[in-house]
């Protein structure tokens, strides 16, 4: 295998058959939601970014990051699409037991390597891919035509099934979906500019508002050879783990947290150092891990 880099595209040659990854478009942020009639609006989803390439009837996955994850998703390989193309979306994992998407569920596939395990969860878990945007089609880059005209073509070939949905679009109304996916628990939204053409960057014309959600912690202890914080949060009155805080932690708010931290030491083991209670802080966070734990806690403020 070898990979030639043009641009943005890399062409990958597997088994003779060359490959195209495009590297995503990625996404500008505002913290508050908004309605405008030269965007379209869009459920965030909680999976992983996928670039999807079928050429000469052979599918690749590829992560943003490029790494090849075709293995890990036997069930994605039957792409209800006839001729060559390159498509950009999620990939989702639904929890039977909440019926939402989970997020570790979908890592947890990505993380697999043994054939065995791969196919009980594709049998037994499986995946599909959430498509918002077509890049490429029977020998046609279309990335230079507005948002609008891709999603009229994607929509006109891709038919959805179990395996392969369209994410669903609102024009005008931001603000609305946003209290949706507030109501939902979802991730947030995503803005996009209806004329907005496919960038290999960061762009203003596709704006994320994420769902952020706060809480007080209180910090229980910190790693002795990384940087972390643990905490604990106060569940039926109870205080219980509530995970590590690694995120938006400026040098100025370490120094404080360390000088509190020196007149609250309980015990030490050999990873962490334990606190008495009484440091407490506002963190935002991303939902929650499948054993109650904050995901993604950032730090907001001392208290």
């Amino acid at each position: 295998m070898f990979s030639l880099i043009i641009h943005e595209e890399v062409h990958v040659t597997m088994k003779g058959v060359m490959h195209m990854f495009i590297a995503p478009m990625l996404l500008d942020s505002k913290d508050e939601p908004f309605s405008d009639p030269a965007f379209v609006f869009e459920p965030k989803l909680d999976g992983h970014r996928i670039i999807l390439s079928v050429i000469a009837k052979e599918t690749r996955l590829f992560t943003h990051g490029r790494q090849d994850c075709t293995k890990q998703y036997p069930e994605l390989l039957q792409v209800p699409l006839q001729d060559d193309v390159v498509l950009d979306g999620e990939v989702c994992c639904m929890n039977p037991d909440t019926g939402s998407m989970d997020y570790e569920l979908v890592m947890e596939r990505l993380r697999l390597t043994q054939k065995t395990k791969i196919r009980s969860y594709a049998s037994q878990r499986p995946v599909h891919v959430a498509v918002w945007d077509i890049l490429y089609y029977k020998g046609r880059d279309l990335r230079n035509l507005p948002l609008v005209k891709r999603r009229s073509i994607l929509e006109s070939l891709l038919v959805p099934n179990d395996r392969f949905r369209l994410v669903p679009q609102v024009e005008n109304n931001g603000e609305e979906l946003f209290r949706t996916a507030v109501e939902q628990s979802l991730e947030g939204i995503v803005a996009k500019r209806k004329d907005s053409l496919y960038v290999s960057r960061s762009s203003h014309d596709w704006i994320s508002v994420l769902n952020r959600r706060y809480t007080e912690v209180e910090l229980a202890g910190y790693c002795k050879h990384e940087f972390g914080w643990l905490l604990q949060t106060k569940v039926d009155g109870v205080m219980r783990p509530a995970g590590m805080l690694k995120q938006q932690v400026s040098p100025k708010q370490e120094r404080i947290l360390l000088s509190k931290s020196k007149k609250k030491i309980w015990f030490e083991s050999d990873r962490f150092v334990y606190l008495k209670p009484g440091i407490k802080a506002n963190v935002m966070y991303r939902g929650f891990t499948r054993h109650g734990m904050l995901r993604e806690p950032a730090l907001v403020n001392i208290m």
